[in-house]
């Protein structure tokens, strides 16, 4: 009996777009055969909103929906140059200069973090310039949904996510390392 009513759901599934409760008339037949027909429009949808892109204004007007308000330039210079230096120099700047100076490079270490300081300088004036045209929250993620299509701004979105996660746990790492050597000192 059970088979039956699995291969009538999905029969009505292929059948008919719309929903229909089956013979047997159960509640968890009901949400179930819902549920196999949602998972069948699935690839429609993705492939529908994948490449969908929205302009600033759509962005910005879903912005004010959401929050009831515009938003409000409160920072100032220093307070948006100590955002950035403190999002740029992390504990790995502190943990791996002696040991790659003493191993590796030697004297020109300094050369290295000059360099990546240029990209760095040259990566925020890019945010920069994102920010001014596209005046919306949410980074990456907001520029790279308008421009690109949501699938790009949630794979990015992802990404950036995954990168939080594993360079909090390398600096727990390295933390734990200079932690241990202060404790048990020889």
């Amino acid at each position: 009996m059970e088979a039956k009513t699995l291969k009538y759901c999905f029969a009505n599934m292929a059948a008919t777009t719309t929903t229909q409760t089956p013979p047997n008339n159960t509640r968890t037949s009901f949400f179930f055969s819902n549920y196999l027909h949602s998972l069948s429009q699935t690839p429609y949808r993705l492939r529908k909103r994948m490449l969908a892109t929205w302009t600033p204004d759509q962005e910005l007007n879903q912005v004010r929906q959401r929050s009831g308000a515009d938003m409000k330039r409160k920072l100032k210079w220093y307070d948006l140059m100590a955002l950035g230096v403190g999002g740029m120099l992390g504990v790995g700047v502190f943990v791996t200069t002696g040991p790659v100076a003493h191993t590796k490079s030697g004297p020109s270490v300094f050369i290295s973090y000059i360099i990546a300081g240029i990209s760095a300088l040259l990566s925020s004036l890019c945010y920069t310039e994102f920010s001014v045209q596209i005046p919306v929250a949410g980074g990456a993620f907001s520029y790279l949904r308008l421009t690109f299509g949501e699938f790009v701004g949630y794979f990015a979105g992802a990404n950036i996510l995954m990168e939080y996660v594993l360079s909090n746990a390398a600096v727990a790492r390295s933390f734990y390392r200079v932690f241990i050597l202060c404790i048990w000192r020889k």
